[in-house]
C-alpha cells in the first residue's frame, strides 16, 4: 500500500521487497503513459462507460485471478503452497456469492499490483492494499474491509516513552520503518528528518533493529507490530494511536481494488461485503489473520479517496 503522502526515499528504491504500503515508483509512469494514450487499457476503459463486462466474464469461466503481493497476513501462499490471508479469504467469500467458484492468485511485487491489474495480468488487487487519492486516480476501490492505526515497536518498558511521532521528534528518538511505508511520510509530518529515518525490508527487521540497540523505535501498523513481538523477550508494541496528517488524526483502511471502468463489479462487491460486515462473517473472517474488532469499519471508499473514487 503506497503511503497517503509523498515519495519514496532514495534509501527505499533500493530495496528490492515492497510492503502493502509501498509506494508505488510506476504510479506516476502509468498515469503519464495514459495521458499520451500510450497504452491498450487506458484506451479501453476511455472508451468504456457502461459499467464493464467483467463479473459476466468471471461467472462464465468461474475463476477470478487475484493479484497478492505475499505479505502475511494480507495476501501470500502458505508453506502448504495454498493460497490464505485476509484477502483472498474475504475474496473466496465475497466471489462464490457472486456465482464465481473459484480463485488463482497472481503474485507480485505491491508496486506491481496497480500497473499488473491495469494491464489486465489479474482481475482484482487482493492485497489489503490502502485506499488513498494518489491510489484512486488509477483505480477504482470497493469500500474497506478493514481500517488500521500506527503502532511503536520499542524496548521493553518503552524506557523512552514513545507514544506517537511528536515523542520521536521531541526525545530525538532513532527512528526506524519499513521500505516505502507510509510511516514514512507521518514522521517527516510530525517534524522528523527523512534523511535520518533508517529504512528496513520490513516488521521482522524492525524488531531486530529494536532489540539489538540500532534503533530507539520502529514504526508500522497496530497489527503487524503486535504479531511481531509476541515471541520477544526484549520488545513490545505501544498502543494503538491515530498518526496525525495535516493536523488532523488519520485513519487508513485497507480495500480490493478494481480497474476504473469495471464498476458493476466493484458495485456488485460492495453489496456482498456489507451483508458480510452486517452479518459479522467479515470479522470471523478476518480474526484467525490477527485482526480485532477495532480493526472492523464503516470507512467508505469515497471518503478516504478525497472525492477522487469514481462511478
Amino acid at each position: 500500500m503506497a503511503p497517503p503522502h509523498g515519495n519514496e526515499t532514495a534509501t527505499s528504491r533500493r530495496e528490492s521487497r515492497q510492503t502493502r504500503r509501498a509506494v508505488l515508483a510506476g504510479v506516476a509512469a502509468v498515469g503519464a503513459l495514459a495521458a499520451a494514450g500510450c497504452t491498450r487499457v487506458a484506451t479501453a476503459t476511455a472508451a468504456r462507460t457502461d459499467g464493464g463486462d467483467l463479473l459476466q466474464r468471471l461467472r462464465a469461466q468461474g475463476v477470478v485471478r487475484l493479484g497478492i503481493a505475499g505479505e502475511i497476513p494480507f495476501g501470500y501462499i502458505d508453506k502448504d503452497g495454498r493460497l490464505t490471508g485476509e484477502a483472498p479469504e474475504l475474496a473466496k467469500a465475497v466471489f462464490r456469492r457472486l456465482g464465481v467458484r473459484e480463485v488463482q492468485p497472481v503474485p507480485t511485487e505491491f508496486g506491481s499490483l496497480i500497473p499488473g491489474l491495469n494491464s489486465q495480468q489479474f482481475d482484482v488487487v487482493a492485497a489489503g492494499m490502502y485506499v488513498n487519492p494518489e491510489r484512486c486516480a488509477q483505480v477504482i476501490f470497493a469500500d474497506p474491509d478493514y481500517q488500521m492505526l500506527d503502532s511503536f515497536i520499542v524496548r521493553k518498558g518503552n524506557p523512552k516513552g514513545l507514544h506517537d511521532y511528536r515523542d520521536v521528534v521531541a526525545k530525538k528518538a532513532k527512528f526506524a520503518t519499513g521500505t516505502g511505508y507510509a510511516e514514512i511520510q507521518y514522521a517527516v509530518e510530525a517534524g522528523y528528518k527523512e534523511s535520518d529515518i533508517l529504512i528496513v525490508p520490513d516488521q521482522v527487521a524492525g524488531l531486530n533493529a529494536v532489540e539489538a540497540g540500532r534503533v530507539d523505535v520502529f514504526a508500522g501498523t497496530a497489527l503487524t507490530t503486535r504479531a511481531v513481538v509476541r515471541k520477544s523477550a526484549k520488545a513490545e508494541a505501544t498502543r494503538a494511536f491515530a498518526p496525525l496528517v495535516a493536523g488532523k488524526p488519520h485513519v487508513d483502511g485497507g480495500a480490493f481494488a478494481f480497474r476504473s471502468a469495471e464498476t458493476r463489479l466493484r458495485d456488485a462487491f460492495n453489496v456482498e461485503l456489507r451483508k458480510l460486515k452486517k452479518s459479522g462473517e467479515l470479522f470471523r473472517i478476518l480474526r484467525p489473520f490477527g485482526f480485532t474488532e477495532a480493526e472492523m469499519t464503516g470507512l467508505t471508499a469515497k471518503e478516504l479517496c478525497g472525492g477522487g473514487q469514481s462511478g
